[in-house]
Protein backbone atom coordinates (compact mmCIF):
# COMPACT_ATOMS: atom_id res chain seq x y z
CA UNK A 1 0.00 0.00 0.00
CA UNK A 2 1.43 3.77 -0.73
CA UNK A 3 1.73 5.36 2.59
CA UNK A 4 2.19 9.12 3.24
CA UNK A 5 4.61 8.33 5.86
CA UNK A 6 8.26 10.08 6.06
CA UNK A 7 10.89 8.30 3.89
CA UNK A 8 14.39 9.34 4.40
CA UNK A 9 16.35 8.52 1.85
CA UNK A 10 17.10 11.48 1.00
CA UNK A 11 18.42 12.73 4.42
CA UNK A 12 19.85 9.25 5.80
CA UNK A 13 23.41 10.42 6.11
CA UNK A 14 22.73 13.80 8.14
CA UNK A 15 20.53 11.94 10.01
CA UNK A 16 22.68 9.60 10.98
CA UNK A 17 25.69 12.36 12.26
CA UNK A 18 22.94 14.93 12.93
CA UNK A 19 21.21 12.90 15.56
CA UNK A 20 23.61 10.43 16.88
CA UNK A 21 26.26 12.21 16.41
CA UNK A 22 25.60 14.53 19.25
CA UNK A 23 24.62 14.74 22.86
CA UNK A 24 20.58 14.96 22.36
CA UNK A 25 20.73 11.74 20.00
CA UNK A 26 23.31 9.68 21.97
CA UNK A 27 21.39 10.45 25.58
CA UNK A 28 18.40 9.55 23.88
CA UNK A 29 19.47 6.55 22.39
CA UNK A 30 21.11 5.83 25.63
CA UNK A 31 17.79 6.54 27.79
CA UNK A 32 15.79 4.22 25.54
CA UNK A 33 18.10 1.63 26.15
CA UNK A 34 17.96 1.64 29.78
CA UNK A 35 14.20 1.88 30.53
CA UNK A 36 14.37 -1.55 27.79
CA UNK A 37 16.78 -3.08 29.77
CA UNK A 38 15.38 -2.70 33.51
CA UNK A 39 11.81 -3.12 32.47
CA UNK A 40 12.22 -5.73 29.56
CA UNK A 41 15.55 -7.44 28.93
CA UNK A 42 15.86 -8.04 32.77
CA UNK A 43 12.80 -10.35 32.34
CA UNK A 44 13.52 -14.30 32.80
CA UNK A 45 12.22 -15.07 29.05
CA UNK A 46 15.09 -12.11 28.10
CA UNK A 47 17.94 -12.92 30.21
CA UNK A 48 18.98 -16.35 28.67
CA UNK A 49 22.50 -16.24 28.10
CA UNK A 50 24.36 -17.06 24.77
CA UNK A 51 22.47 -19.42 22.25
CA UNK A 52 19.45 -19.57 24.22
CA UNK A 53 18.41 -15.91 23.60
CA UNK A 54 18.30 -16.83 20.04
CA UNK A 55 15.20 -18.19 20.37
CA UNK A 56 13.29 -15.00 21.09
CA UNK A 57 12.57 -12.83 17.73
CA UNK A 58 13.28 -8.97 18.24
CA UNK A 59 11.77 -6.62 16.14
CA UNK A 60 12.81 -3.04 15.67
CA UNK A 61 10.37 -1.22 13.26
CA UNK A 62 11.12 2.12 12.09
CA UNK A 63 14.69 1.63 12.81
CA UNK A 64 16.56 3.64 10.55
CA UNK A 65 19.84 3.51 10.30
CA UNK A 66 20.24 0.73 13.00
CA UNK A 67 21.30 2.28 16.54
CA UNK A 68 19.18 -0.20 18.54
CA UNK A 69 19.31 -2.80 16.49
CA UNK A 70 23.04 -2.46 17.24
CA UNK A 71 22.68 -2.61 20.73
CA UNK A 72 20.54 -4.90 21.17
CA UNK A 73 22.14 -7.60 18.69
CA UNK A 74 25.31 -6.97 20.61
CA UNK A 75 23.71 -8.32 23.55
CA UNK A 76 22.96 -11.59 21.15
CA UNK A 77 19.44 -10.95 20.12
CA UNK A 78 17.88 -11.75 16.78
CA UNK A 79 16.63 -8.83 15.67
CA UNK A 80 14.51 -7.67 12.21
CA UNK A 81 15.41 -4.28 11.57
CA UNK A 82 12.43 -2.54 9.21
CA UNK A 83 12.51 0.69 7.39
CA UNK A 84 10.61 2.68 4.47
CA UNK A 85 14.43 4.01 3.39
CA UNK A 86 16.46 1.76 1.49
CA UNK A 87 19.09 3.62 2.20
CA UNK A 88 18.42 3.85 6.02
CA UNK A 89 19.18 -0.02 5.71
CA UNK A 90 22.06 0.37 3.60
CA UNK A 91 23.79 2.20 6.82
CA UNK A 92 22.62 -0.15 8.97
CA UNK A 93 24.18 -3.40 7.53
CA UNK A 94 27.25 -1.48 7.32
CA UNK A 95 27.04 -0.71 11.51
CA UNK A 96 25.84 -4.43 12.16
CA UNK A 97 27.80 -5.99 9.91
CA UNK A 98 29.70 -8.35 12.57
CA UNK A 99 26.11 -9.77 13.47
CA UNK A 100 24.85 -12.87 11.38
CA UNK A 101 21.68 -12.37 13.46
CA UNK A 102 20.43 -8.99 11.67
CA UNK A 103 18.05 -9.58 9.03
CA UNK A 104 16.60 -6.43 7.19
CA UNK A 105 13.32 -6.02 5.63
CA UNK A 106 12.47 -2.85 3.76
CA UNK A 107 9.31 -1.13 3.36
CA UNK A 108 6.26 0.13 5.30
CA UNK A 109 5.69 -0.97 8.87
CA UNK A 110 1.90 -1.48 8.10
CA UNK A 111 2.88 -4.21 5.33
CA UNK A 112 4.60 -6.53 7.52
CA UNK A 113 2.66 -9.81 7.87
CA UNK A 114 4.08 -11.46 10.79
CA UNK A 115 1.33 -11.03 13.42
CA UNK A 116 1.56 -12.12 17.21
CA UNK A 117 5.02 -13.23 16.18
CA UNK A 118 7.73 -10.86 17.72
CA UNK A 119 8.66 -11.14 21.63
CA UNK A 120 10.05 -7.35 21.64
CA UNK A 121 8.56 -4.56 19.27
CA UNK A 122 10.64 -1.53 19.13
CA UNK A 123 9.47 1.49 17.20
CA UNK A 124 11.01 4.35 18.26
CA UNK A 125 10.99 8.47 17.34
CA UNK A 126 8.60 6.93 14.30
CA UNK A 127 4.95 7.76 15.53
CA UNK A 128 5.21 11.93 14.86
CA UNK A 129 6.52 11.04 11.41
CA UNK A 130 3.60 8.84 9.93
CA UNK A 131 0.34 9.83 8.48
CA UNK A 132 -1.89 7.96 10.65
CA UNK A 133 -0.46 7.17 14.34
CA UNK A 134 -3.51 5.04 15.42
CA UNK A 135 -3.66 2.68 12.55
CA UNK A 136 0.60 2.19 13.15
CA UNK A 137 -0.42 1.76 17.16
CA UNK A 138 -2.55 -0.99 15.95
CA UNK A 139 -0.09 -2.39 13.90
CA UNK A 140 2.58 -2.64 16.48
CA UNK A 141 0.18 -4.64 18.43
CA UNK A 142 -1.23 -6.66 16.00
CA UNK A 143 2.82 -7.95 15.46
CA UNK A 144 3.60 -8.71 19.14
CA UNK A 145 2.70 -12.31 20.63
CA UNK A 146 0.67 -12.32 23.82
CA UNK A 147 2.59 -11.41 26.49
CA UNK A 148 5.10 -9.99 24.74
CA UNK A 149 6.32 -6.13 25.10
CA UNK A 150 6.54 -3.28 22.76
CA UNK A 151 8.62 -0.04 23.02
CA UNK A 152 7.46 3.24 21.57
CA UNK A 153 9.07 7.00 21.83
CA UNK A 154 7.11 9.79 20.49
CA UNK A 155 7.76 13.29 20.00
CA UNK A 156 6.64 15.30 22.99
CA UNK A 157 3.82 18.56 22.17
CA UNK A 158 3.78 19.70 25.53
CA UNK A 159 7.61 19.77 25.90
CA UNK A 160 8.15 21.40 22.49
CA UNK A 161 6.10 24.18 23.86
CA UNK A 162 7.23 24.56 26.79
CA UNK A 163 10.90 25.00 25.25
CA UNK A 164 9.91 27.96 22.86
CA UNK A 165 8.33 29.39 25.76
CA UNK A 166 11.52 29.03 27.46
CA UNK A 167 13.31 30.66 24.68
CA UNK A 168 10.95 33.05 24.13
CA UNK A 169 9.54 32.33 20.62
CA UNK A 170 5.92 33.49 21.86
CA UNK A 171 4.51 34.54 18.97
CA UNK A 172 5.57 30.91 17.44
CA UNK A 173 3.63 29.16 20.22
CA UNK A 174 0.73 32.13 19.90
CA UNK A 175 0.66 30.97 16.19
CA UNK A 176 -0.03 27.40 16.97
CA UNK A 177 3.70 26.42 16.46
CA UNK A 178 3.46 26.04 12.47
CA UNK A 179 6.52 26.40 11.06
CA UNK A 180 6.78 28.63 7.97
CA UNK A 181 10.04 26.76 6.50
CA UNK A 182 10.32 23.10 6.36
CA UNK A 183 12.81 21.88 9.10
CA UNK A 184 13.35 18.91 7.80
CA UNK A 185 14.82 16.98 11.01
CA UNK A 186 12.61 18.13 13.29
CA UNK A 187 9.09 16.64 13.80
CA UNK A 188 5.66 18.28 12.07
CA UNK A 189 3.51 16.14 13.67
CA UNK A 190 4.30 16.10 18.01
CA UNK A 191 1.81 13.93 19.73
CA UNK A 192 -0.03 15.20 23.00
CA UNK A 193 0.46 12.42 25.51
CA UNK A 194 -2.91 12.58 26.27
CA UNK A 195 -4.10 12.08 23.06
CA UNK A 196 -1.36 9.41 22.70
CA UNK A 197 -2.41 7.01 25.86
CA UNK A 198 -6.31 7.37 24.63
CA UNK A 199 -4.95 5.52 21.99
CA UNK A 200 -3.49 2.86 24.00
CA UNK A 201 -6.57 2.47 25.71
CA UNK A 202 -8.43 1.27 22.74
CA UNK A 203 -5.85 -1.34 22.99
CA UNK A 204 -5.25 -4.53 24.29
CA UNK A 205 -2.03 -3.78 26.12
CA UNK A 206 -1.27 -2.91 29.11
CA UNK A 207 0.99 -0.32 30.15
CA UNK A 208 4.48 -0.73 32.61
CA UNK A 209 6.33 2.07 32.06
CA UNK A 210 5.97 5.80 30.58
CA UNK A 211 9.60 8.00 31.34
CA UNK A 212 10.68 11.71 29.89
CA UNK A 213 13.21 11.22 27.30
CA UNK A 214 15.54 14.10 27.89
CA UNK A 215 13.38 16.18 30.62
CA UNK A 216 16.25 18.33 30.80
CA UNK A 217 19.06 18.20 28.11
CA UNK A 218 16.79 19.97 26.04
CA UNK A 219 16.82 23.38 28.30
CA UNK A 220 20.37 23.44 29.17
CA UNK A 221 21.03 26.78 27.32
CA UNK A 222 24.90 26.42 27.88
CA UNK A 223 25.62 22.91 25.59
CA UNK A 224 28.78 23.27 26.83
CA UNK A 225 27.68 22.18 30.66
CA UNK A 226 26.10 19.35 28.66
CA UNK A 227 29.34 17.88 27.23
CA UNK A 228 31.53 18.93 30.61
CA UNK A 229 28.93 17.22 32.91
CA UNK A 230 27.08 14.40 30.42
CA UNK A 231 27.53 11.69 33.00
CA UNK A 232 25.87 13.30 35.85
CA UNK A 233 22.86 14.60 33.39
CA UNK A 234 22.30 11.05 32.31
CA UNK A 235 22.16 10.13 36.38
CA UNK A 236 19.71 12.94 36.81
CA UNK A 237 17.94 12.17 33.74
CA UNK A 238 17.24 8.40 34.87
CA UNK A 239 16.54 9.33 38.91
CA UNK A 240 14.09 11.60 37.70
CA UNK A 241 12.52 10.65 33.93
CA UNK A 242 9.65 8.63 35.50
CA UNK A 243 8.19 11.64 37.69
CA UNK A 244 6.33 13.74 37.70
CA UNK A 245 6.08 16.79 36.36
CA UNK A 246 9.50 16.09 34.82
CA UNK A 247 7.99 13.01 32.60
CA UNK A 248 5.57 15.14 31.08
CA UNK A 249 8.24 17.61 30.25
CA UNK A 250 10.55 15.43 28.29
CA UNK A 251 11.30 16.10 24.83
CA UNK A 252 10.25 12.58 23.88
CA UNK A 253 8.18 10.17 25.99
CA UNK A 254 8.86 6.51 26.14
CA UNK A 255 6.20 3.89 26.90
CA UNK A 256 6.57 0.34 27.33
CA UNK A 257 3.40 -2.16 26.85
CA UNK A 258 2.74 -5.85 27.48
CA UNK A 259 0.34 -7.02 25.02
CA UNK A 260 -2.29 -8.87 26.23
Amino acid sequence: MNYKDRNFDDLTRKFDSNIYGTSKGKLRHELILHYLQTRVLSQPEFSLQGEHRHHLRLLDAGGGTGEMTRSLAAMGYPVTLNDLSQTSLQVAREKCQEFAWVNYVAGSIQDMVQPKHFDLVTCHAVLEWVEDPAQLLEKLVSLTRSGGYLSITFYNQNAQLFSNMVYGNFQFVSGGMKKRNQVRLTPHSPLEPTVLYRLLDALPVTILLKAGIRCFHDYVRDKEVVADKYDELLMLEKRYGTQEPYLSLGKYIQVILQVN
